[in-house]
């Protein structure tokens, strides 16, 4: 089953919810930053605010599910925190990110004490509140990133982040702060966890061709690391034999810009061929294609029948343009979010792209079983 809904013509690269899932913020490619409501009388949403501080492109949003906060960064090198008062409005707070460049991306810790902002200054800035002087603190981890971060992702221990960027390389950094009184578990991805900017451990993408890295994620157990480059290929790293083992499929579909795992043993990826794919690790460590998620054909436009088409191009030597997709979305999926989950399990996912549209799909394993026989899990 696909929800499908359209905010215009304007692009959606970015999204995020809210701990209900009534709300959603969407930037649309601009220095805005949008709040709607879900109407559920007329299953559409209407428009409630509109985040306006930011001077140039918004290039990240995150929205707090426990704190309701929301934070934003953008080209204008700024970042904010967004809290909603008691009398409905949202207040802003500036971070100062220290930077020379551009943010490029943003996301809020697990436990919603900090987030991390990358930038094209080669640096990402680790954010949290200092309650002494009542205001965010940012402090930055830098060595040995030698270009633009692309994507972030927080390991769900609250101090482990993965980062990845156009140099090709993803790393994996310890983030620990000690202002804030958290603690340093020892994991498989590095045990020098209690000094922030540590680097645990680095992934290098550019073997054979290579490309930059678009997104990552970390699996819901924090076992296995997922990201997607611009050669087309889908990586995934796996600590759970003891020393990182990393597994690469180059695809022949055009690059993917967003990944998010399902499970501990599914991935959804989607990008410029504007359909989400699903695939899986199998019981040998082997990344493999299982189906699409995008079911849908394109259909016969105004009655046209082959007969016709056939009449014309003999008529007039040239065939009608159709210049419709035959997937949901008719361009490239920018942003993908998880919207509801059960036993760590992913059982919907939510899309923006660059059409305008916002679309959750339901991930029905039961009736995915046609894409998944003979594949040994």
């Amino acid at each position: 089953m696909v929800e499908k809904y359209s905010f215009g013509i304007e692009p959606l690269p970015h999204h995020a919810w809210n701990a209900t899932k009534q709300q959603v913020a969407v930037a649309p490619n601009n220095q805005e930053i949008r709040i709607y409501q879900h109407d559920k009388s007329s299953n559409d949403w209407a428009q409630l605010d509109t985040l306006n501080r930011h001077d140039l492109k918004v290039t990240g949003v995150d929205w707090a599910p426990k704190t309701n906060r929301i934070v934003t960064c953008s080209e204008d090198r700024d970042a904010y925190v967004w809290e909603k008062g008691t009398d409905g409005k949202w207040t802003p707070t500036q971070v100062l990110l220290r930077i020379n460049r551009a943010a490029t991306c943003v996301k809020w810790s697990p436990q919603e004490n900090k987030f991390a902002a990358g930038s094209g200054a080669r640096i990402i800035s680790i954010c949290y509140f200092e309650k002494a002087n009542n205001w965010w603190v940012s402090k930055h981890i830098k060595k040995p990133i030698k270009s633009t971060v692309n994507t972030i992702d927080w390991h769900p221990n609250n101090v482990l982040l993965a980062a990845g960027s156009a140099d090709f390389k993803v790393k994996v950094f310890s983030a620990f702060i000690k202002d804030i009184k958290e603690t340093c578990p020892e994991t498989a991805w590095g045990s020098n966890t209690n000094s922030l900017g540590n680097l645990l451990v680095e992934f290098n993408n550019s073997s054979c061709f290579g490309g930059w890295i678009h997104c990552l994620s970390f699996s819901s157990d924090g076992n296995r690391l997922c990201w997607v480059a611009h050669d087309s290929s889908i990586s995934v790293a796996d600590v759970t034999q003891g020393s990182p083992v990393v597994f690469k499929l180059r695809t022949d579909t055009l690059p993917f810009l967003s990944c998010v795992w399902v499970n501990s043993t599914y991935i959804v990826a989607a990008g410029h061929s504007c359909c989400p794919l699903l695939y899986a690790v199998d019981a040998n460590n082997q990344i493999k294609f299982v189906c699409k998620l995008d079911r849908s054909q394109k259909k016969e436009g105004s009655g046209l029948s082959a007969m016709r088409k056939f009449q014309s191009l003999d008529r007039q030597a040239k065939a009608e343009n159709d210049t419709s997709l035959d997937t949901v979305h008719q361009n490239s999926i920018k942003s993908m979010q998880i919207y509801s989950s059960s036993d760590g399990t992913v059982t919907k996912l939510s899309t923006t792209g660059l059409d305008g549209q916002l679309v959750i799909w339901d991930l029905n394993f039961q009736g995915l079983e046609s894409g998944i026989q003979g594949l040994k899990i």
